[in-house]
This record gives structure tokens, sequence and C-alpha cells, in this order.
């Protein structure tokens, strides 16, 4: 996930040699195991993928860029949308550690980029503790590079489907002291969840095990309008369009509307100003007009558990 590229090659350019660590991806900071190219799946498009393509990053397959591609020919804000989520997360990290939050727990973490959560959360405080999250191999590959080089920053191999394994993963334990307030971010992740699969359970579970003054930073994309524009209406083709896109992606896209994503947040009751498009939590420049805020198709917001 990047607002720049990353490197100066895509993945399918290079050669599995270049990865390092002796044809195995894995590193300091990284849980026991490596993956070789042979095991990572490119014959499918990856959300986490095709999200760094979005932001013009180069750590994306043809596959990806394929699919990308067609999303970006259905909603061509796509893009608009990605950067907007990227910013809403920085903003939430600041808050959240100039609120004295110490540790983040970043799942779903995707392609790294700089700066990367931990490099925001270290601008307000020396020392913030991040466990990122991901269920990508290829992510895993990039954190050996450019996330867990630093101290009190880990990455864990692990799906948000089984919060459970996350919660006892040795890497996550290792940096997340669960009986202080922690960060949670599940930003851009839970529409990847079917509801069949639970995602507000999912997201209890994890609650559950953090103590009371942790946070959920969480967004989700929809297809509603944005209430604010008169001349906003839901774009059947265009939704279908991105729909089909990610049908044969590793994970399918679920969007929901905002009745549906509020009550995600469970146990963390929101902050100002609640949930509402990305670009409007918290601004820290000039807001969007009516119209680009009804094609920011993502809902953020940022609650705290009592």
């Amino acid at each position: 996930m990047s607002e720049q590229g990353v490197g100066e090659q895509g993945p399918d350019e290079r050669g599995a040699g270049e990865w390092g660590f002796d044809g195995r991806f894995g590193g300091p900071g990284l849980e026991a195991g490596g993956f070789t190219a042979e095991e990572i799946d490119t014959s499918r498009p990856h959300p986490a993928r095709m999200y760094d393509y979005y932001l013009d990053g180069w750590d994306n397959y043809e596959v990806d860029r394929l699919a990308a591609e067609q999303v970006i020919a259905a909603h061509p804000q796509v893009r608009l949308s990605a950067r907007a989520n990227r910013a809403f997360l920085r903003r939430a990290v600041r808050e959240a550690v100039r609120g004295g939050i110490r540790q983040i727990l970043d799942i779903g973490t995707g392609i790294p980029t700089s700066p990367n959560t931990h490099e925001v959360a270290r601008e307000e405080a020396d020392g913030v503790r991040v466990a990122y999250v991901d269920n990508d191999p290829i992510v895993a590959t990039h954190a050996g590079a450019k996330l867990t080089n630093e101290g009190g920053v880990g990455f864990a191999l692990a799906d948000v489907r089984q919060p459970e394994t996350i919660l006892q993963n040795a890497v996550v334990r290792d940096l997340i002291d669960f009986r202080e307030p922690v960060a949670l971010l599940l930003v851009a992740v839970m529409h990847f969840v079917k509801d069949e699969e639970d995602p507000a359970g999912i997201i209890a579970t994890l609650g559950d095990a953090l103590p009371a003054g942790s946070l959920l930073v969480l967004s989700h994309a929809t297809e509603e309008p944005y209430a604010g524009y008169a001349q906003g209406r839901t774009d059947v083709v265009a939704r279908d369009g991105v729909l089909d896109a990610y049908k044969n992606a590793t994970a399918a896209l679920n969007l929901r509307g905002r009745a549906a994503i509020e009550p995600l947040f469970g146990d963390f009751a929101l902050l100002e100003p609640g949930l509402v498009r990305v670009p409007l939590w918290r601004p820290d420049g000039p807001v969007p007009g009516p119209e680009e805020l009804s094609n920011t198709v993502f809902y953020g917001g940022v609650g705290r558990k009592g």
C-alpha cells in the first residue's frame, strides 16, 4: 500500500534469488517459516497487491494489474478512494498515539509503504510497538525488507478470519501487552469478510482481548452515495463491474452500507465525528466537495472501548 512506488521493478520482473534470505521469505521480526517464490499464488489477484497498484506501487503481478484495471474501468475514482483511505489511517494513528496509545495491532497491513504505521506513530512518540498482520506471503516478503528491520516492529502471517490464531501468534504476543491499551487497525479489511464468516464476531473476539481504553480504527467500502450529495445515486453498473473484478481474487469484495458497518464497532463507542466518509474524519487539510465525497467509497471511524 503506497501513495508512491516502493521499488523499481514489479515482483514478476525479479528473479527469485533477489528476494534474499537464501530464496526463502523471512527475516528479523517475522514468524518462523518462509515461502519460496513457487509457493506464492500468482494465478489469482490478491486484494493487497491490487491496492498497491491503485496507489501506483510496483509490488504487484500482471494478474493483479489486470483485475485492478477492470476495477478502474468500472469506477475510475478508485484511486482517489484508496489515497483518501490511506490518509485516514495516518490521521487515526496520530490521534491514537497523541491520546497515549503505545502499541498497535495492524491487521491486513498490505504491501508496506512509507510512511508505514510504525513510522507515523513514532513521529508522535518514540518506541511505539507495532505488530503487522497479513495473509499474503508476498506481504511477508516486503515486511522483512521494509518493516521489521527496526526494534519494536514485527510481522505475522495470519488471516483476520481466524482471530484466535492472531491473538496467540508468537510475534503478536511478543510485541503486544494485552494488559495495556492497544490500537486495533482494521483498515480496508472487513469488506473482504463475508456475512456468513461473521465479521462482527471476528471483531468482537479481537476486542474481547483488549483492555478498556483500547481503540478500534476501521474503514470499509460501500456502494452508498454520500448523503450530502443531492445528485448521488448508486451506480449499479459500476458496482457490479467492481464486484465482478474481485470474484476471482483470493478474497471477494463485500460492500456494505452505513447501517451494516456501524454495528461492527460493537463495544467500541464511536468517537467524534462518528462513522463518516474517510476525508471527513478529523481532516487536517481542505475537505473535498460533496461530489468527491460521494466518489470516495470508504466509511471510516474510530471507537474506544469503555
